[in-house]
This record gives structure tokens, C-alpha cells and sequence, in this order.
């Protein structure tokens, strides 16, 4: 059945994705973006379709549409962005969820969270469940990111209590590949272009922290999977791949599939900075039937392909 869907961040990394997937689903595809972090270039391809519209719109402020479903991605999702301006990314956060939840109330439809595994903080249980509450520090660098959306998921829960809305919630854990922003400060796009480039691999602290990378075509298969999921599955559920790496493991990695004379140096780690990340997905198993099936050298060559032509 064609459904109208709204994808707030549509132009983004993981939202310029997911509208080419809900294209080619046979879907109309409404494509919200403030173009902040989300580039023209991710979604021109998708311009020629009758069927998808893009619409430029801060969803701090309401937007008012008619639409089945909402995949709320707007915020930016890497340090270097959300840092930039910590009120924003606030706002963005909390009064964007506010604004699609009422928007889905008022239209009775279904609403998805893009949360993230930052909700975890520097995590004191390894890996990671979703009954974790996490260990997050509520006014460091990272809070107007991490608290932001730990607040968007209390509004989702008590929208879904006392008004019903139908919710979806899924905690995002590192994802990757191509349209990624080169200069997202992100460690696979970073390790990527510095090695395209010849330059310094640049690792902070002493590279044994850990990160879980899960490539971004499985990631919008598992969104997809769970906005269809009955009623009654809402989340929050971990969407993300737990083979763990150390810094060392990527950039090593990185170095090979380019074949660059880089040489790896290391800087002072950044506050908070989380020593280990890494999901505990067997919620996603048994709920949605899905784990991620593109393993990280196969992804990286793929990502590694896309930065060779846009640098």
C-alpha cells in the first residue's frame, strides 16, 4: 500500500537513504531538511520523482502536513556539528520531537525516534541492553547532544502513555558509509578521507577504545523494519552491528583497503569521550528478525569507493 511518509533530516546522511528506500517501496517521500548538516548533493538523484518532494524546514518550528508515518532524523549526530551550537542541538532535539509528535497525534500516525546509543554515555555495562540507563554526564561537552535526545525519548514514552501516539524509538549505534560529511569529525569518515589524502591518521587517546560500526544500507533496512513492526513493538531497541573494534583495528584497516603511506599519530582523548561502545541487539533479533548482514571490510571498501570521488 503507497503510504505518504514525512523523513525530517531527509537530506541527510542516513535520511537521504532512507527516502531511497521508502522510493523505491513504491511510497510518496516528503524530505524535511534545514540543510544545517543535510546536503542537495545526497538527494538530487531523487528529484526527478514525482513521488518525493523536498521541503526546506527547521523542525524547531511546527510544519504541518498530512502523512501516515514519520521518521523524525533532524539533528546533527556527530561532535564537530552538534558542539558547534549546544542550544540548538537542544532544541533541535527536544522541541523537534514535540513537533512531530503532535503532528502524528493530530493525524493519528506513526512516529519514529532517531535516538542514539550516546544515550548510553561512557557506558558502565558492556555491551550495551536497552534496560541500561546509561552513564551520561548531563552538563559536559556532549550533553546538548546526549541529554537532548534522552529527553526526546522521556517525550516520546508520555506521548504513548496519556495520548496513544504510536511510537517507534530506535537507539542508533555508530553507523557509516557513503554520503557520509567528510568533514563530520566522525572516526570512520575522518580515518577514510585523512588516509585518501596522505595526511596523518589522527587517533585520540591511546586507540584501544572500542566502537561497533554498523554499515548504513542495514541500518535503514532495520528503521524500516521497525516502523512495520506491530503496534506494540515501540522500542527503544539497539539498531547497530556488535563485532567491536579498537581505534588501532579501523585505522589499520583503513590504511590496507587504501593503500596509504599515512602514518597514524596520537592526540589527547576529548572529554567524555566514551571508552567503549557496543549494542546488544538480541532485542532486534527476536522483535524485528534483523541483524546486520555487511560486515566492516566489505562497508569500508564501499565507503572508501564514495570518498574517492567526492575529494
Amino acid at each position: 500500500m503507497k503510504k505518504r511518509i514525512l523523513v525530517t533530516g531527509g537530506a541527510g546522511f542516513l535520511g537521504s537513504h532512507l527516502c531511497e528506500v521508502l522510493l523505491d517501496q513504491g511510497h510518496e517521500v516528503y524530505c524535511l531538511d534545514n540543510f544545517f548538516t543535510g546536503k542537495r548533493e545526497n538527494i538530487v538523484h531523487l528529484l526527478q520523482n514525482p513521488y518525493f518532494e523536498c521541503i526546506r524546514h527547521d523542525v524547531t518550528v511546527p510544519y504541518f502536513i498530512e502523512a501516515d508515518e514519520i521518521y523524525n532524523l533532524a539533528c546533527p549526530a556527530s561532535p564537530v556539528h552538534y558542539q558547534y551550537n549546544g542550544i540548538k542541538t537542544i532544541k533541535t532535539s527536544v522541541m523537534g520531537a514535540i513537533n512531530m509528535l503532535g503532528l502524528a497525534k493530530r493525524l493519528n500516525a506513526r512516529v519514529l525516534q532517531a535516538s542514539t546509543s550516546e544515550v548510553y554515555g561512557d557506558p558502565e555495562v558492556h555491551p550495551q541492553p536497552e534496560s541500561y540507563w546509561g552513564n551520561v554526564n548531563p552538563i559536559g561537552p556532549r550533553a546538548c547532544y546526549d541529554e537532548g535526545k534522552r529527553c526526546a525519548e522521556a517525550l516520546f514514552v508520555n506521548y504513548h502513555r496519556q495520548n496513544r501516539v504510536q511510537i517507534k524509538i530506535a537507539r542508533i549505534f555508530n553507523t557509516y558509509g557513503p554520503r557520509m560529511h567528510p568533514n563530520d569529525g566522525r572516526v570512520v569518515s575522518n580515518f577514510v578521507v585523512q588516509a585518501l589524502k596522505g595526511e596523518d591518521i589522527t587517533i585520540f587517546g591511546d586507540g584501544m577504545q572500542t566502537r561497533s560500526f554498523c554499515f548504513v544500507d542495514d541500518l535503514v533496512r532495520a528503521l524500516v523494519l521497525l516502523m512495520n513492526a506491530p503496534a506494540d513493538v515501540t522500542g527503544p531497541i539497539n539498531l547497530g552491528n556488535p563485532n567491536e573494534f579498537t581505534m588501532i583495528q579501523l585505522a589499520e584497516m583503513v590504511l590496507r583497503l587504501t593503500q596509504s603511506k599515512s602514518k597514524i599519530v596520537f592526540m589527547p582523548l576529548p572529554q567524555d569521550d566514551p571508552m567503549q561502545r557496543q549494542p546488544n541487539i538480541s532485542l532486534a533479533k527476536s522483535s524485528l528478525g534483523w541483524e546486520p548482514q555487511i560486515q566492516l571490510e566489505e562497508g569500508l571498501q564501499k565507503t572508501i569507493n564514495y570518498f574517492k570521488k567526492v575529494i
